[in-house]
């Protein structure tokens, strides 16, 4: 069998290659004729792969022109066209939505052709549409009874003893008289969002709307749209349609995780907070509005703006009012109290004959970590309470990490002097932190740095020292 020139078989292996992504690939010459069109391109198009190969750009699109294909506008001017937005209708009758990057193709610095690759994001769409219709509906006029029985936490929720968290609670009560910004921060899991809601029930804006958003949740090509609304024409298939900064005027705007939004849209987002109103994308009428920004983040706010992830004058502007929220394991003493707290709680809502918790199961409370803080807390005991068949919640109801951790932590070890493992690692955590401050001559972030923890982290133990 004769062998395959080299450049044929490197030829076979890209286009298997670039037949295996999950985005559409289009590829013409320097003639606009297709040279590569591939199965998912096939797919989001309705279009055979032989309609296509072989064909001029707009033979096999009639519906494009000269000045509408980013293919020919690429192939014309030599510049990549990135993240464009792209609703239409396909050869089926069905809507797509894409997010595609146009590329030249150069060889030798000529231009031979241009690629255009298309992602599919048409439920993500479709679902973000959806958050937005049932977003709208909170503006539907409602009785001032309704919405006083809304259901936002308060205040009196916050099941607390540590004097961290009830003087943050204190901060926050005051804080929600005011319109002023907050910046919630915390560990996932701590209660950011039972702040959040308490805040804005507590405040003269409770009858209005309280809007949420997830800025990790929702992809940075349509975060903005989301945000701040569309206009008719800003894209192909854009329609008018209000963000939810429009939406929540007058009521609060929750912004969770917003180091996760992207630079650019942080920069948008504080020209809104400067002005008083959003431009819908693609649009130019300036719409005003009256939005209680609260925000919140699982990262030490510097530690982000050091990594890029958070604009220093954005912290600047959302930092009017700084809450930080302890973990769970720097509040030992609210493991109790929030143990019984959800056990009543969940006593209402599950069927079960457990009447107690055995003391070994708070023990192994007491020494675990709680990396997902409260939340994890809750979650455990839920699943206890749905194994647990007699009177009592018992060790070997808890998941085998907690067992494995109380059963070593009951092991008698030398050399610890009849004190508990805790006291003993709590003396040499203080001792660990007074030298770090005086190596670092009492700078906490230089100190925080020493010791490789967050500069809040160490704020608050050294809060905790002190109180």
């Amino acid at each position: 069998m004769p062998m395959r020139n080299e450049p044929d078989l490197t030829r076979e292996i890209v286009y298997e290659f670039l037949e295996c992504l999950d985005e559409g690939i289009h590829i013409v010459n320097a003639d606009g004729i297709t040279v590569f069109y591939n199965r998912v391109a096939s797919r989001l198009d309705g279009l055979s792969i032989k309609e296509v190969m072989g064909m001029h750009v707009l033979d096999a699109f009639p519906s494009l022109t000269k000045k509408t294909s980013t293919l020919l506008k690429v192939l014309k001017t030599g510049e990549p066209i990135a993240e464009q937005h792209q609703t239409y209708m396909n050869r089926k009758g069905k809507q797509i939505s894409t997010i595609n990057r146009t590329i030249p193709l150069r060889s030798e610095g000529k231009i031979v052709g241009a690629a255009e690759i298309s992602k599919d994001i048409t439920q993500i769409k479709e679902l973000a549409e959806q958050v937005l219709q049932l977003q709208e509906r909170i503006r539907e006029p409602r009785s001032r009874k309704a919405q006083k029985e809304s259901a936002y936490y308060c205040f009196e929720q916050i099941v607390t003893q540590n004097s961290l968290m009830l003087r943050e609670i204190e901060k926050a009560k005051r804080a929600a008289r005011t319109d002023s910004p907050v910046l919630v921060v915390g560990e996932t899991g701590t209660g950011k969002e039972l702040f959040v809601q308490s805040i804005h029930r507590d405040s003269p804006r409770m009858g209005r709307p309280f809007i949420a958003q997830n800025c990790a949740a929702i992809p940075s090509t349509l975060l903005e749209g989301i945000l701040f609304g569309t206009a008719k024409g800003a894209f192909t298939g854009a329609e008018d349609r209000p963000g939810l900064f429009e939406l929540a005027d007058g009521g609060t705007l929750f912004l969770d995780e917003i180091h996760a939004m992207p630079i650019d849209l942080q920069a948008k987002l504080l020209r809104v907070l400067e002005d008083g109103g959003v431009r819908r994308v693609g649009g130019t009428r300036f719409h005003s509005v009256d939005v209680r920004i609260i925000v919140a983040t699982n990262e030490d706010p510097l530690e982000s703006i050091e990594k890029g992830r958070l604009r220093r004058d954005l912290f600047h502007r959302i930092h009017v009012v700084g809450l930080y929220l302890p973990p769970l394991r720097e509040r030992k003493e609210d493991i109790e109290c929030l143990t019984h707290y959800f056990f009543r709680k969940l006593k209402g809502q599950l069927p079960t004959t457990v009447e107690e918790i055995a003391d070994e199961v708070m023990e192994a409370f007491f020494h675990y970590d709680w990396p997902g803080n409260v939340r994890e807390l809750e979650h455990t005991l839920e699943g206890a309470l749905n194994l647990a068949e007699g009177k009592a919640v018992k060790l070997e109801h808890l998941p085998p990490h907690m067992q494995k951790k109380q059963k070593k932590e009951m092991l008698p070890l030398p050399g610890l002097d009849g004190k508990s493992l805790r006291e003993v690692l709590g003396e040499l955590e203080q001792k660990l932190i007074c030298l770090a401050l005086e190596e670092s001559g009492g700078n906490v972030l230089k100190a925080a740095k020493l010791l490789g923890i967050p500069r809040q982290t160490l704020q608050y133990k050294l809060k905790k020292r002190e109180g």
